[in-house]
């Protein structure tokens, strides 16, 4: 078996599990499904300080075509270790992390299958305790214990399946009838138009448990069949086609709101009856003003990308941005340690629709942010605003890109990073305007008649590669600004160049 120490990405695991795509073979193997169950166990009994056979581990999955062989692969793990198994069936990831603190359940530690919205191929696993998302060296831990053991075999008929995700959606509803104050209770978002786009993942729950329930038309929402083949587009916030996918959708049936899930639930983005995309930046300013009556002058904490107007927006209404590194449990663990130090952090929120919440576990939940979205819908309509009210002074922004400079470099990171090093000091002498606390890489902000916008360079966390983020205010602002970039990075030839 090959090492499966590689599996780990970040505070993940992840893997090719199945073939069908051409040059990509299988590495995440039944048989390390289940050394990873129960390295799992092991990890979980010695953080809790109990036997194994007095652990009780629920397991989810999303609509991925490999989930069930991969459920009953760790649960053999974890069976054949002594803790008991619970089938949570399909659900979403933050719903797992639930069964940890929900009363019904309590479980001590859960996992969930997905893989996000990586293509059809690929699964992993995800966990939680009690205290949230496991981190990077938890990860590193399961996986060195996972490569010591032997794979073993188990018999599941002791496991137990549970509706998990019917009490979560219980909660969910929960928080929107206790937040708005409708003639009737038990239908606060009777007359409202809602279209939600799950992209075939496991997001159907919300329109069939949450918004059905509450009175809500969903008439028109799509693609909510579970299906691991994703055959009308990536389930993915970030994803263009995706996007205008759902903006059609609210269009043609003159919606009062579009939501849009990825896979597994944890990220989310919207659209507003006139087809104008609450994503990236304009995600991240919608709840933040929805939050910031609640706050007032409070810390949002961001990831890199994001731009000088989404800065001045928040700034304008009263609370404080404080861009950090990208990857989400990065944001998050900020916005944690803000909060810790005293200083008030209601929210932890990436330009990719991952948003974490300090008054909901500081859970990234795709869904709890629609809810959010949804209160602050029915209250502006009680008023009658339109919810693009919460952003209507976010500057709008003319153009974005991202691009990615290979490093042909065997030791890529010693050049990225005196290419880097190099970049400052030549930006630097030039009298450009370097943003103070970067947390990651190199931002510029321009501001001249001959270019308006803002740069970031920044070192790939694992990869052979320097990405930038541009974005420009004017027409050919992009352009000008990449043409800096290149001006700044002169002699350095093993940067591969990308195309514009």
């Amino acid at each position: 078996m090959a090492d499966i120490r590689k599996l780990q990405n970040g505070s993940d695991i992840r893997g090719i599990a199945c073939e069908g795509v051409e040059g990509e073979h299988v590495n995440l193997t039944e048989d390390a499904g289940n050394l990873i169950g129960g390295g799992f166990v092991r990890w979980l009994a010695d953080k809790k300080g109990k036997k194994a056979e007095e652990l009780r581990i629920g397991i989810g999955h999303d609509s991925r075509i490999t989930a069930n062989s991969l459920f009953a692969a760790a649960a053999k793990g974890i069976v054949a270790a002594g803790a008991k198994v619970y089938a949570c069936g399909l659900v979403s990831t933050p719903s797992m992390f639930m069964t940890t603190v929900f009363d019904e359940f309590g479980f001590d530690g859960a996992i969930m299958i997905t893989a996000s919205h990586l293509p059809f191929n690929r699964n992993g696993y995800k966990f939680f305790d009690r205290d949230g998302g496991l981190e990077h060296d938890d990860i590193t831990k399961i996986l060195e214990t996972a490569a010591g053991l032997s794979v073993v075999d188990a018999n599941l008929d002791g496991v137990e399946k549970v509706d998990s995700i019917s009490v979560y959606c219980d909660f969910l509803k929960d928080k929107i009838r206790k937040s708005i104050n409708a003639a009737d209770y038990d239908k606060p978002l009777a007359g409202l138009h809602i279209v939600v786009d799950t992209g075939n993942g496991a997001g159907g729950f919300f329109v069939e448990k949450v918004l059905n329930p509450l009175g809500a038309d969903t008439a028109g929402s799509q693609f909510l069949e579970p299906d691991g083949h994703f055959p009308n587009h990536i389930p993915n916030p970030e994803n263009k086609q995706a996007m205008e996918s759902i903006r059609q959708a609210v269009l043609k049936n003159k919606a009062d709101l579009g939501i849009i899930f990825d896979t597994d639930v944890d990220r989310m983005s919207a659209v507003l009856p006139n087809g104008d995309e609450v994503n990236r930046d304009a995600i991240i300013a919608m709840m933040t003003a929805i939050i910031a009556e609640d706050y007032p002058g409070g810390t949002i904490v961001t990831d890199s990308v994001t731009s000088d107007r989404l800065t001045r927006f928040i700034e304008g209404i009263g609370m404080k941005h404080h861009r950090y590194m990208r990857g989400y449990k990065n944001v998050i663990n900020e916005s944690i340690r803000l909060n810790n130090d005293g200083t008030v952090s209601p929210l932890a929120i990436e330009t990719s629709g991952h948003g974490a919440l300090s008054e909901n576990y500081f859970l990234d939940d795709g869904a709890y942010m629609a809810v959010k979205l949804l209160i602050a819908l029915a209250k502006a309509a009680k008023q009658n605003k339109p919810l693009a009210a919460f952003i209507e002074t976010l500057e709008k922004g003319f153009e974005e890109r991202e691009y990615r400079f290979k490093i042909d470099s065997d030791n890529f990171k010693e050049y990225g990073q005196n290419a880097l090093n190099t970049f400052e000091e030549r930006a630097k002498a030039k009298g450009y305007q370097i943003a103070p606390n970067s947390y990651e890489g190199i931002r510029i902000t321009f501001d001249t008649n001959e270019v308006k916008g803002w740069l970031l360079l920044r070192m790939s966390l694992h990869d052979p590669q320097m990405p930038l983020n541009i974005e420009g205010v004017r027409e050919g602002d992009c352009d000008r600004l990449f043409d800096i970039v290149l001006e700044l990075l002169k002699g350095f030839d093993k940067l591969v160049v990308p195309n514009r």
